[in-house]
């Protein structure tokens, strides 16, 4: 005689008793109570990941497009003699491939005010057709025109300190320096005021609070740098091949210079960028691991409860394998049917985040995400498939593991105990 063989894996009679087993005994048909609570907890979970990382996303792209984008890429100052062949160095580099663009820059510290108010500021001399070229200033004035900047003798400055200041095109801003012209007592202070050509909106409060742009000769003369430039900003097609351009750079380059780079002048902020979306990950996949260890007692309890159901299908065939596999479809169910629906829900919620942030705002007339302490003007959100799919992939392997032990439990269950007190 031959031994009788098992059904075949995942047969239709297994996918059957398993999806009885996930309903309630009550003729409501509400999934369990602990399955229910199980299968909420993957969903938030994988919700909230989807919607956290993409806000990390979100937040180191726009904050790399408005830091880099009106600060340059690569940064060359010079060593042991004044930058006064700026426009060499600024063409050279110019030629260089990879490079889009090299902007000879003054820059200087100064305070700004007005008759309602004064204020700090970053004061560059730049160049009219360099400031129009500038990433994020182009396209972004607000009010007023930078057509004939070099000539108008004004200051392009930001939207918030204009607000600040109570400032319009047109009015006066006075702009104070400590290094002034040398006298016989040491070196005064400069004052002057100047007319306001532009205003522009760069999209990050505190750079919209901070920069004012005037007329490169102006800066020179205003700085006492007569002839020279304190830095050359390069603008790179790909900001983040640093190490190879600065290779390139320091090849063609002849003079002295001191070079850095974005990641040197940002290295603390983004680090810590990166380390916060570390940890948030870490602690939100705590929320999916205690839904999966619901599910290790939710089938713990459910073995328990059907033990003479299990004992019964021994006799009348099953095989050990189709009992584990009953009780693997049973909590795997549960873990894929939340998985899928916290993925629907967090992309959802990512990809819709400053819409209900609006709503939220109306309805209820608070301030959610104020640009004054976090830098933007709005709550971006950019969803990555890479972070999305090990989201995923991972509640996906904790809810199958989870449902390993409660499996082997089940098919290893004694037919003849279970049934002994029936």
């Amino acid at each position: 005689m031959t031994s009788p063989k098992g059904t075949r894996p995942f047969a239709p009679f297994e996918w059957m008793i398993a999806l009885r087993y996930l309903r309630s005994r009550r003729k409501t048909g509400f999934v369990s109570v602990i399955a229910g609570f199980s299968l909420i907890g993957i969903m938030l979970g994988v919700a909230t990941l989807i919607v956290v990382m993409s806000v990390m996303n979100g937040f180191h792209k726009e904050l790399l497009d408005k830091i880099v984008g009106i600060n340059g890429h690569i940064f060359l100052q010079a060593a042991d003699t004044p930058l006064t062949d700026y426009k060499d160095v600024a063409a050279t580099v110019a030629k260089v491939p990879g490079v889009n663009l090299a902007i000879p820059l003054i820059e200087g510290a100064a305070g700004v005010s007005s008759p309602y108010n004064q204020a700090g500021a970053l004061v560059r001399g730049i160049g009219e057709a360099d400031i129009k070229k500038l990433p994020g200033i182009a396209g972004n004035v607000r009010v007023g025109t930078l057509d004939g900047f070099d000539q108008a003798g004004g200051v392009a400055i930001g939207q918030r300190m204009a607000e600040n200041l109570s400032l319009r095109v047109g009015d006066k801003i006075t702009i104070l320096t400590a290094k002034g012209p040398q006298t016989p007592f040491g070196m005064a202070p400069r004052i002057k005021s100047y007319p306001i050509v532009a205003i522009f909106q760069i999209g990050m409060a505190e750079f919209d609070n901070l920069f004012v742009y005037m007329p490169l000769p102006e800066a020179q003369a205003f700085f006492n740098k007569e002839g020279e430039a304190t830095v050359v900003e390069l603008f790179l097609r790909n900001p983040e091949a640093i190490d190879e351009m600065r290779d390139k750079i320091e090849a063609v380059v002849a003079r002295p210079i001191i070079m850095t780079d974005w990641r040197e002048r940002n290295k603390s902020f983004f680090d810590a960028l990166k380390v916060e979306s570390n940890v948030m990950f870490i602690i939100l996949t705590l929320i999916v691991l205690v839904a999966a260890l619901n599910i290790v007692s939710g089938l713990i309890m459910l073995v328990n409860d059907k033990s003479s159901d299990i004992a019964i299908l021994r006799t009348i065939g099953a095989t050990r394998g189709a009992v584990m596999r009953i009780f693997l479809i049973t909590g795997a169910s549960i873990g894929v049917a939340g998985t899928l629906a916290g993925f629907g829900l967090g992309l959802l919620i990512a990809n819709n985040l400053e819409a209900m942030r609006e709503i939220i705002n109306n309805l209820f007339h608070a301030n959610l995400f104020p640009a004054e302490l976090y830098f933007l003007s709005r709550l971006p959100s950019i969803v990555d498939p890479r972070d999305v799919a090990a989201v995923v992939s991972m509640t996906l392997a904790l809810s199958i593991l989870a449902t390993i032990y409660p499996s082997w439990r089940a098919a290893r269950l004694d037919p003849v105990e279970a049934l002994r007190y029936e």
